[in-house]
Order: structure tokens, then C-alpha cells, then sequence
């Protein structure tokens, strides 16, 4: 007699849907997502993942889904967005951030950490839902569009207009970063590695981080300080997301605790493991990265197929967004991403100076 407890691995991962109910949707997303690659090579500053949410809200809106599409709609934005978490760990190695040393380490946990809970504090001051602040304070403490996804894996009630309105602040501040942090940062000081440090600090997604490094010139160093900083805080994606798993576990118990005579009949359901596969595998990718056996020439390939499953997940949450859902929220969402912006900022331009990094 079988139990969905051990079932095989590779249903455990991918569910138990037959390929065929699903390949109109997967379809549909990858003809979306290439298409958001095409719009990104002819106009060059618009990230394909903030291009794949809005045709899939385009889609949505438009009424020009196929009823049949939808459960590979759905699988693709739940599915692929976990694999596309586990290569980007691929992006990482150890080495990079013993590099930093001691200095370079405290400034990266320490600006993750303010801009992290910050922003969520902001979120319910602004009277915006947890799950909007807790999506924004991911992405723009962690790694942009990448954070939001992998954060919205683990967060159940976070809605698709919260990973819209998340996705699209991280992209505006992280554009608008390239032009004003190169020309602030010299203005208040900062040049060579101490400019870049900040810039790895403070800049949203890593192509924004390393688009502003270049703009800000200072040659190599700076582009290099700005990198290592930059992925050292891919890497706190892990605990973040492990952290907020065991928030929830923990609201769980209080929930059973508080039900007569402590039963639950869906505990089993409302409490996801301290730390889910993906995760895990992510941190494992840090890994088999740092222990150089994988190839230069397969490292790009696998970053750019990293980069179409996110796209492909996106182009699916895209499609479960409702325009009249976003037009009642207001201007809100605008005014907590700018606030984030100039918090994580902030908080990294005076680590550098305090830490003199």
C-alpha cells in the first residue's frame, strides 16, 4: 500500500501530473519567456524577468489564456521557480567570500539584516499586507527578482500581485541605482574598492549591481569589490528563507496549542520543514561551484538556463495578476520601495565609511 510520504523522489519534486495535461501551459510559458529575452536584447536595460511578469499579466488581462494552459501555467510558476533557485547557487563559491574577511562579512549581515526587517516595519506603517513587505524586503536586501521568487516558494499567501509590485520596485530602484550611485558615492568620498563595496551592498539584482559598478569607472576594483559583495549577499538568501520557515512553524504549534485538546488535522500541511529541498540544493550548487570541477564554458550555459526557468515562473505569476486588485492598492507600494532604496543605501554607505572597507 502506497503513502504520498514515500513517494518516489522525483514526484516529491515534480507532482504527479501527466506531461500532456501540462505541455499546452509549459508551452505557452516558453514561448513567453523567450519572448522576454527578445525584448531584453533590443532594449538592453529592461530585466527579461520584469518583462515575463507583465506579459503574463498581459495574458491574464486580456483574456488570452486557454482554459487548457493553465495547469502548466501553474506548475511552471511553482516548479521551475525552485529549480531556478537551486543553479543559482551556481553563481557562488566560498572562496569568494573569504575574501571579504572578517569587515566585508559584518557589513553585508549587517545591511541584510536592517534592510530586511526595515522594510517590513515600513510595509506595516504604510499599511501594506506582510507578505508585500516581507517580498520587497527579501528582494531588495537579497538579489532582486531571484530573492522574490524564492521567497514567494516558501510563502503561500504572498499573492501575485505581491510578487508584481516587488518585482517591478526592484527593477525601477535597481535602474535608477546605475545612474545616481556612481555619482553620489564620489560625491560623499567613496572610489576603487570602498565605491564598489557599496555598490555590492546596496544594488538590488546582480546584472544591476554589475551595470552600476561599470558606470561608476574606477577600473577593476571596483567592478571586483562590487561582485563579491554582491553574491556574498546571494548567499544570506538561505537563511532568510530558512528563518521565515521556522517562523511559520512556530506560528503553527501556537495555532495547534491553542485548538482543544491540541489536535490538527492539517499540521501536517501547515508546517513546511526547516529547511525545504530547494534550499538545500541551492546551498548545495555553493558547494560543487567552490570545488571547481564544473567547467567555465557549462557554467554559462547553466546561468543562462537558470535565467529562462525564473523568467518562466514569472511569465507564470504574472498570469494570476488582476489589474483592478493593483489599482486599489495605490501608491503604497511605490512609496516602500523608495524608502527601502534609501534605507539599504544608507545603512551601506555608513558601514563602508565606519568599517573603512
Amino acid at each position: 500500500m502506497s503513502s504520498p510520504n514515500v513517494a518516489p523522489f522525483y514526484r516529491q519534486i515534480w507532482g504527479a501530473e501527466p506531461f500532456k495535461v501540462l505541455a499546452p501551459g509549459l508551452g505557452l510559458v516558453a514561448v513567453a519567456a523567450g519572448l522576454s529575452f527578445f525584448i531584453h536584447t533590443l532594449l538592453g536595460s529592461v530585466s527579461a524577468l520584469t518583462v515575463a511578469v507583465l506579459i503574463g499579466a498581459l495574458l491574464s488581462n486580456t483574456g488570452k489564456i486557454p482554459g487548457v494552459c493553465f495547469a502548466g501555467i501553474q506548475w511552471a510558476a511553482k516548479k521551475l521557480l525552485r529549480l531556478g533557485v537551486v543553479l543559482l547557487g551556481l553563481r557562488l563559491t566560498l572562496s569568494d567570500m573569504g575574501k571579504l574577511g572578517s569587515k566585508g562579512i559584518f557589513l553585508v549581515i549587517t545591511v541584510v539584516a536592517v534592510t530586511f526587517f526595515g522594510t517590513q516595519l515600513l510595509a506595516k506603517r504604510l499599511g501594506l499586507s506582510s507578505s508585500l513587505g516581507l517580498l520587497v524586503a527579501t528582494g531588495f536586501s537579497i538579489c532582486g527578482a531571484s530573492a522574490v521568487a524564492a521567497m514567494k516558494g516558501v510563502t503561500p499567501e504572498a499573492t501575485e500581485e505581491d510578487v508584481v509590485y516587488s518585482v517591478a520596485l526592484v527593477t525601477l530602484c535597481g535602474s535608477l541605482a546605475i545612474i545616481t550611485l556612481p555619482l553620489v558615492g564620489k560625491w560623499i568620498g567613496l572610489n576603487g574598492a570602498a565605491l564598489g563595496s557599496w555598490i555590492g551592498a546596496s544594488v538590488h539584482d546582480v546584472a544591476q549591481t554589475i551595470a552600476t559598478a561599470s558606470a561608476a569607472g574606477g577600473g577593476e576594483d571596483v567592478k571586483k569589490a562590487a561582485t563579491v559583495v554582491k553574491l556574498t549577499r546571494v548567499v544570506m538568501l538561505a537563511p532568510l528563507v530558512i528563518g521565515v520557515t521556522m517562523q511559520r512553524r512556530r506560528a503553527a504549534a501556537r495555532a495547534v496549542s491553542a485548538t482543544p485538546g491540541g489536535f490538527d488535522p492539517g499540521e501536517n500541511a501547515t508546517r513546511p520543514p526547516i529547511l525545504p529541498l530547494f534550499v538545500a540544493c541551492f546551498l548545495s550548487m555553493i558547494l560543487v561551484r567552490s570545488t571547481g570541477i564544473v567547467p567555465k564554458n557549462v557554467l554559462a550555459g547553466l546561468k543562462l538556463v537558470e535565467t529562462l526557468l525564473f523568467a518562466a515562473a514569472l511569465v507564470g505569476l504574472g498570469v494570476g495578476v488582476r489589474l483592478d486588485k493593483l489599482r486599489r492598492v495605490g501608491p503604497k507600494p511605490l512609496v516602500l520601495g523608495l524608502l527601502s532604496w534609501a534605507l539599504i543605501a544608507i545603512v551601506s554607505a555608513i558601514g563602508v565609511k565606519l568599517l573603512n572597507i
